[in-house]
């Protein structure tokens, strides 16, 4: 990205790079291209631009910032030109707009008045979008006032001794648990939390202890692990510099990972089922390699009544849901506890989104706000761009709102198309997906809010000829095939489903709650896909019709 001037003419020159590094660099490259852009095509604007201009010519850069930004699960739904006019996700949008206020933020120091002038207005117009983006897809926090965090705010109180500087209270939120919430207004670019590296729990807390030798004799075992076992014990220790934070943990922390039987069985008829299995599985096998063995050989160090099986679960699930990846000074990639900041929950549109590096400067992990958050608002912290699957597994919640990640990936057969003639390869994608129609903007014919990846590949798997872009009876009679058979598939995805459940409040258990929350999804998102498909071909055959001698 860079910015160009040039205080003659008062005119800056705006740019938006595609790095060559980016894994998918040769995907963007051309959907950039099919939306018009060069490569590293350049916007002008001159001082004298007009309120209408400037928004002209930030909609493009947005268009192009969007395809700059995605992810791959964007990058394969957001193909459609039609959907690359709008918002994609909060996320990206959030993304797109900051990476244009980082070129904008370059250029304003040590120029001439027009043009710093010019860059003001650019900048209040992105943080303008920025915060609309935001009230769009806020979610509203219900403070529970009866429920107290006593623990939460010694551990706060703890924190700030130590050095931690926060802009948020802990407080109970109605039906999310525990959250953060701002205690004074905060715009876009403030520090809402930061963390010394001195209350971080990493790899440097193993070598002050007793297990560290005897950790150094076990083969293979990951530094992880190693975190893992520490924790299981340290939260018995009375005299842990870290005791507030591990008072403030949960005896259970209801993620898929404990799920009981009933709600695997309720699984039933989706992938997740096998997930939770496997995964179940894993950790199983993970534990019977460590134990008894470690406690046998050294029970002082590893006392057998605090390595059980279950106990080894809890510190599963307090790694998987509450670590971070952090890079520190050094440069190495570590995974850590970080106290306090586990209280920020996660949301579709976060008001964090960039974090995970050391400040050297300070010596600290700082959490900056991508989106206002005003004092007595929740505020977000973006834990990832996982499918709900993902999160009810290793965080037990499914998010609020549509979660644009939401992808049903296919078993589909993708073969290598050796003919250069007829277009692009059809193996471009290694997999394809699905996910609920209702975020497609364009459901018109040969679109049907189906993902263009998906509808290219089944296109070609039944006629390999060039695609047109004029519709001819063929096309028509190839997409009708494409549909009824996605429809064959959906339908029989739906029956095994079975039918929408409702949980019966109190009486169902929290896990089977979960499981019938996403199944329902899930349904949801297969109904959608069936519905899509039934319209399209009522279009096929409409359009068909006109065919008919």
């Amino acid at each position: 990205m860079e910015v160009d001037k040039h205080a003659i003419d008062d005119v800056v020159t705006m740019v938006l790079d595609l790095a060559e590094t980016d894994p998918l660099y040769e995907k963007k490259k051309k959907l950039l291209k099919d939306m018009g852009f060069d490569l590293e095509s350049s916007v002008y604007i001159k001082s004298s631009s007009t309120p209408d201009q400037l928004k002209d010519v930030l909609d493009v850069l947005l268009r192009r910032a969007r395809i700059v930004n995605f992810n791959e699960v964007e990058l394969y739904f957001g193909q459609d030109t039609i959907n690359l006019g709008n918002c994609i996700s909060p996320k990206n949008e959030l993304e797109a707009l900051h990476s244009i206020l980082e070129v904008i933020d370059k250029s304003l120091s040590g120029e001439k008045y027009t043009i710093k002038s010019i860059q003001q207005r650019l900048r209040d117009e992105i943080v303008e979008r920025i915060d609309k983006v935001g009230r769009r897809f806020s979610e509203v926090a219900k403070i529970v006032g009866d429920s107290s965090c006593e623990k939460e705010k010694r551990l706060l109180d703890w924190g700030i001794n130590n050095g931690v500087k926060a802009k948020l209270d802990i407080a109970y939120v109605e039906g999310a648990g525990r959250g953060a919430i701002a205690n004074e207004d905060l715009k876009v670019g403030d520090i809402a939390l930061e963390i010394p590296v001195s209350v971080i729990i990493c790899e440097d807390v193993l070598h002050e202890s007793d297990m560290f030798p005897i950790f150094e004799k076990v083969d293979g075992i990951s530094e992880e692990t190693m975190l893992l076992l520490w924790s299981m014990k340290e939260k018995h220790n009375n005299n842990s510099k870290f005791k507030l934070y591990f008072d403030t943990l949960p005896k259970q922390f209801d993620t898929g990972l404990s799920f009981g039987i009933d709600a695997v069985m309720a699984l039933d008829g989706t992938l997740l089922l096998e997930e939770i299995v496997q995964a179940k599985e894993h950790l199983r096998a993970q534990y019977d390699e460590l134990f008894p063995a470690l406690s046998n050989h050294n029970p002082d160090v590893f006392p057998p009544e605090l390595y059980t099986w279950e106990q080894f679960v809890w510190a599963c699930e307090l790694w998987y849901s509450n670590s971070m990846k952090v890079i520190f000074s050094d440069g190495k990639l570590r995974t850590c506890l970080i106290p306090i900041a586990g209280f920020l929950n996660h949301s579709i549109c976060p008001h964090i989104m960039k974090y995970g590096r050391i400040d050297a400067s300070t010596n600290s992990l700082k959490f900056p706000l991508s989106r206002p958050c005003h004092s007595g608002e929740q505020c977000f912290l973006s834990y990832g761009n996982f499918s709900s699957s993902h999160l009810l597994t290793f965080y037990g919640f499914i998010p609020r709102g549509d979660n644009p990640y939401d992808v049903i990936p296919l078993d589909i057969d993708v073969v290598q198309d050796e003919d250069p003639e007829v277009g692009p390869a059809a193996s471009e994608w290694s997999s394809h997906m699905v996910r609920g129609t209702w975020l497609s903007k364009n459901h018109e014919i040969f679109h049907y809010g189906l993902p263009h990846p998906l509808l290219d590949h089944l296109r070609r798997a039944r006629n390999s000829a060039p695609q047109s872009s004029t519709p001819t009876r063929e096309l028509l009679e190839t997409d009708l095939d494409v549909l009824t058979d996605l429809s064959s598939t959906f339908e029989a995805m739906l029956e095994n489903l079975g039918d929408e459940k409702l949980d019966n409040g109190e009486r169902t258990s929290w896990d089977v709650k979960l499981a019938i929350e996403f199944k329902n999804l899930q349904r949801r998102i297969v109904s959608s896909i069936l519905s899509s498909c039934n319209t399209g071909c009522e279009l096929l055959e409409s359009e068909l019709g006109k065919y008919t001698v």
